[in-house]
């Protein structure tokens, strides 16, 4: 056996010993967060599965009933009635957030002044508190001396009343809701802006595209992946609403903006039934896996995560 076959023979020995011996050392680096995905996802997933097919009021011992709370939900009108107003809520945020996030990107990918400074007040507002901003819209939303309705009055106009109208407490909410989250969204578009090679553009333009063709066949395909990861992230938060709602209207007037999250909270924590409020949790899990799944499919065709 010649001394290069050795040292080949040696080569591959140690590497396999290497692979065989860092298996350990990679699940000590994974340790962590998987038990934090196992402990704080997975098991309450299960917990709440399980608990869906009891009766329990806290105070008692759980009973179980099988399928009867799922049967129960087929024939429960309110429970339904939250599910619209939550799809609308979803349909008035999401659309008008995402555009305004792209429309801030894009006038922020350019070299101005003070870049940084516009970042970071377009950011303050995720940050926040949602409790917090809710009393403050609150007040901005007062129908007598509120700052819109008196801003409205300087131009001759009389403004509703936001919170109290059931006609415009849910537009109300969701102006919030793409208040605060758009700046949050507006950095994962600005990154990927800045993350398009310039020499596609300027290929483009030197074949005579106009602005708006170089948008729609250059930009905005390559921010497929940011597209898909925002809408994802988006739509989960979304569908999940409660801080804001619960503290702007407290599910009124009349129930127009009681989203299924607050339904389930009124369900566990007011009727104390929490059997049937672990079955609401399912159906929105379930909606979010579908909604979510709908989006991989949708874009997983569209997306390119390669621009060298």
């Amino acid at each position: 056996m010649t001394s290069h076959t050795l040292r080949e023979a040696g080569v591959r020995r140690a590497k396999a010993v290497r692979r065989r011996g860092t298996g350990w050392h990679a699940y000590l680096f994974v340790g962590p967060s998987l038990f934090g995905v196992v402990a704080f996802l997975l098991l309450p997933m299960v917990i709440v599965l399980v608990l869906s097919l009891f009766d329990w009021e806290l105070l008692s011992a759980p009973e179980f009933v099988g399928l009867e709370n799922y049967a129960r939900l087929a024939a429960d009108g309110e429970t339904w009635h939250s599910l619209w107003v939550t799809v609308a809520y979803v349909l008035l945020c999401i659309p008008l957030q995402t555009v305004l996030a792209l429309a801030l990107a894009m006038l922020l990918d350019r070299r101005i002044k003070g870049l940084r400074v516009f970042r970071s007040l377009f950011v303050i507002p995720w940050m926040a508190t949602p409790i917090v901003l809710g009393l403050v819209w609150n007040w901005i939303f007062d129908p007598r001396e509120g700052a819109l309705n008196s801003a409205l009055a300087l131009a001759g106009i009389t403004g509703p009343d936001w919170l109290s109208d059931p006609a415009w407490a849910l537009p109300a909410v969701a102006l919030v809701s793409v208040w605060q989250h758009t700046g949050y969204s507006m950095l994962f578009f600005l990154a990927g802006l800045q993350g398009i090679p310039k020499e596609l553009h300027d290929a483009a333009s030197t074949d005579g595209a106009t602005p708006a063709q170089r948008f729609w066949r250059v930009t905005l395909p390559l921010l497929n992946p940011t597209m898909f990861f925002v809408t994802v992230t988006n739509l989960i938060g979304a569908f999940q609403v409660f801080d804001t709602v619960y503290a702007m209207t407290d599910g009124g007037p009349s129930r127009s903006t009681e989203v299924l999250n607050f339904r389930i909270f009124q369900t566990a924590f007011k009727e104390f039934d929490f059997g049937y409020a672990a079955t609401l949790s399912t159906l929105l899990f379930v909606i979010i896996l579908l909604v979510t799944l709908a989006q991989v499919r949708f874009f997983g065709k569209r997306t390119t995560y390669d621009v060298s």
